[in-house]
Order: C-alpha cells, then structure tokens, then sequence
C-alpha cells in the first residue's frame, strides 16, 4: 500500500528533523561543554556546531549521487548508521577535539536523511505542487527547533549533557525504521545511474549551466547563513548580554514554533503569488527590519528588559523569513533537474550549506558578548540575498515557475 501524502509529509518532516534536534537540542549544553572541555576560549565551543554542518555540507556531495545510483532508501541506512555511531563516540569524548571529529562524522551521516528526503520529495511532486509539500514539511519541521532545546534542558538537569546524544540514537533509529517499513523505493534499478565520475561530471555541469539553479544556490548561502549564524551566537546572547541563559530553551522555544507559521502561510500563497516574489519580499522585510535594529542599538535601546523583548521579536522575524525563504529556493533550485535529483540535492544543499556555514563561522568568531556583530552581519547577508534574488526575475520568466 502506497503511503498517503499526511505520512509522507510527516516523515519527510522527521528526516529532515535529524538535522535540526542535533543542533538545537545541543544549545542548552554549550555553557556546560564549554566549561569542561573549553575553559580558556569558550568561543570555541561555537565549533561543535559548525563542524557538524560543515560535515553534513561535505557529506551531501556524496549521498545524492549515491542515492541516484544504489537508492534512497540504502543511503538513508549507511546514513543513519554513520550518525549512530559518531553520537556513540561523542559520549565519550573527554575533549574538545574528539568531539570536534565525531560531530564532524555525525553532520556526515546526517546528510542523507537530509538530502535524500529533497530528493524524495522530487520524485513525487514538480513545480509549485513541489513547493507546497516542501512548507508543509517545513510546518512540522518546525516543531523540533521549537522542542529540542526544552528537550536538552531538561535532560541536562537531570543528566549531564552526554545524555543528548541517547536522543540522537533514538531519534535517527525511529526515523529510520519507519522510512524503512512505508516508504516504497521510487528508483527502479533501470533508472539509476552508475556511480562514475564521467556521469557526476556530466551532472555537474548540468547543474551550474542553469542561470535559476545558479542564482538560487547563491540566495540559499545568504538566506542560510543569516540563520546558522543566529543559532551560533544567540545562546551566547542570552547568557552574556542578558542574563537570561537559564530561561533560553523556553524563549527559543517560543520564537521557533511561533516561526512555523511562516511555512504554514507560505503553502497557502505559494500556489498565488509563486515562490520568487515571495522570497524577494521576506528579504526586503529584513533589510529594514535589521536596519531599525542597528538604530535602536545606536540609541542604547538594545539593553534592558525593552531591548530583550525587541531583540526576541527580532529574531522571531528571523526566523519567520527562514521559512518563507528556504523552502521556495530549494524548490526553484530542483524544478528543472527531476532527472537527476539525487545529485541536483546533494549539489545544490552542499553548496548552499558549505557557502553558509563557512560566513556565519567567522562571522560568529567576532562576538563581543553584545547583540552588535550578529545584527550587523543578518543586514548585510538580508541585502546580498535580496539582490541575488532580484536577479530570479529574468530566469524566472524563462522557466515560467
């Protein structure tokens, strides 16, 4: 029996969740491993964080392809069973660099479920069809940043922060199981590709010959490095400049689930309004939005009581624009490249996650315990995403998404 769209889309949502409840889950814990493993330079501890998706970036270069060439549902396997034995290791790590190394293997692992699940989602749906399933997934997506963080509080006050990654192994095993007993593998051995070099090429060269495919990559580096490199500095925020890191996981939580109604509203208008519009409005919004901020800042007005409830709106509306964004670029990236899905998944996330992650880590390594360095960078990537979206118009004509 085919599974419905409801499941599918719930577990898509679960899939691409391994990504998020291993970064958010781990932000409660940072002061703690920070403390044990990092004393001297806590800004290193931002580094658990950005291995893991400079791993995840690494390893979606090779799980499309393979996905294309052996399956998706036997990369999701290898997948899952990388990501339980690095969580494995990271329990033990008694320092830094072990764990450095195995969040490393474990953003490796993570990358299949990842990239797989978009790949997945292509095989079934095109077009704004496409979009629309993607906002649903990104509404129930959105509900594990929203609990993650409260989930690592609590098992770090009643654990110490190891106890996270048991989270992680459940987690991974579950999704895993459960792709395994409902989904139907969609690729039938005639229409795989061998895994050769010549053929990745070939795919390679497809993939950055498209003006749309091009210029949307480049929107989802900015669009993604505006929100890793809030995840990285804002649990700093809170502890340093307000005070406020014991009440962090419920504020993060607040702010996360009250952003998935940005997908929700996303699959209501996408089908209307069409994906680039919507993204070049969510990043004119916060060109403006952060301007007001640097201003307020400027005026002393970030501190306080006032300034935490105008910097937890501002981020609310960080992450709203997230959700308007990021699931439209990555359907406008894939629409033309349904014969090679896989490799146009592994391509395109690699690319736009390696790009990201690689500006919001030195970005994140300038923070001065105030809010300043992560405003003032969010206003300088929500102007360079902006133009690089405004460029979608002429190819958005030719396409007629």
């Amino acid at each position: 029996m085919r599974i419905s769209t409801p499941e599918f889309i719930a577990l898509m949502a679960m899939l691409v969740a391994t990504v998020a409840i291993s970064i958010d889950a781990m932000l409660p814990a940072l002061p703690d491993i920070a403390a044990q493993l990092t004393p001297e330079r806590p800004n290193n501890v931002q580094l658990i964080l950005s291995t893991f998706i400079i791993g995840m970036s690494a390893g979606t270069l090779i799980a499309g392809p393979l996905s294309d060439s052996f399956g998706r549902k036997t990369v999701i396997y290898w997948g899952a069973g990388l990501y339980i034995l690095a969580s494995i290791i990271c329990i033990f790590a008694s320092n830094l660099e072990t764990m450095i190394i195995a969040r490393l293997c474990q953003g490796f692992g993570a990358a299949a479920p990842r990239v797989v699940s978009q790949a997945l989602i292509r095989d079934l749906y095109s077009g704004r069809q496409m979009a629309r399933i993607s906002s649903f997934v990104m509404i129930i997506f959105s509900i594990v940043p929203a609990l993650a963080p409260l989930l690592g509080a609590g098992l770090i006050s009643i654990f110490a922060w190891q106890s996270i990654f048991v989270i992680f192994i459940v987690f991974s095993a579950l999704s895993t199981t459960w792709t395994g007993l409902r989904i139907q593998e969609p690729l039938a051995p005639e229409q795989r590709i061998p895994f050769r070099r010549k053929a990745f090429q070939t795919a390679l060269v497809e993939i950055f010959s498209l003006g749309m495919v091009r210029m949307s990559m480049l929107t989802m580096v900015f669009a993604y490095a505006m929100l890793f490199l809030s995840i990285l500095m804002v649990q700093q925020i809170f502890d340093q400049f307000y005070n406020r890191a014991d009440s962090f996981p419920q504020w993060f939580a607040l702010v996360a689930g009250l952003s998935a109604s940005a997908s929700f509203l996303n699959s209501m208008i996408v089908m209307r309004l069409g994906m680039r519009r919507l993204i070049s409005a969510a990043l004119r919004i916060q060109i403006v939005w952060s301007l007001g901020m640097l201003l307020l800042y400027a005026q002393g007005l970030m501190a306080g009581d006032l300034g935490f409830a105008l910097f937890i709106f501002w981020i609310f509306g960080l992450f709203f624009q997230a959700g308007m964004t990021l699931g439209n670029l990555t359907a406008l990236a894939m629409e033309p490249l349904g014969h090679i899905a896989g490799t146009a998944a592994s391509v395109t996330s690699a690319v736009a996650t390696l790009g990201s992650i690689l500006l919001a880590s030195v970005a994140g390594q300038f923070f001065d315990g105030t809010p300043l360095i992560l405003i003032v960078a969010i206003f300088a990537l929500s102007i360079c995403g902006s133009l690089s979206a405004h460029r979608l118009k002429r190819f958005e004509r030719r396409a007629a998404v």
